[in-house]
């Protein structure tokens, strides 16, 4: 997707509060921030093709 979305990754045994600030209840999680706020989340495993499909739509 080019220079349209950045991947983080981030290790919640590292950042244990992080979860609980964004309501993280189940692994994996993928969220998208759009202009510093997050505009929205995806809660478990999916595969490439549907990931696109849903940053496209979210974008």
């Amino acid at each position: 997707m080019g220079n349209k979305v950045k991947i983080v990754k981030m290790n919640i045994d590292e950042a244990p509060n992080t979860p609980t600030k964004y309501g993280v209840r189940g692994i994996p999680t993928m969220m998208l921030f759009k202009d510093g706020k997050q505009v929205a989340t995806k809660v478990g495993a999916t595969p490439k093709s549907k990931l696109v499909e849903w940053l496209e739509e979210v974008l």
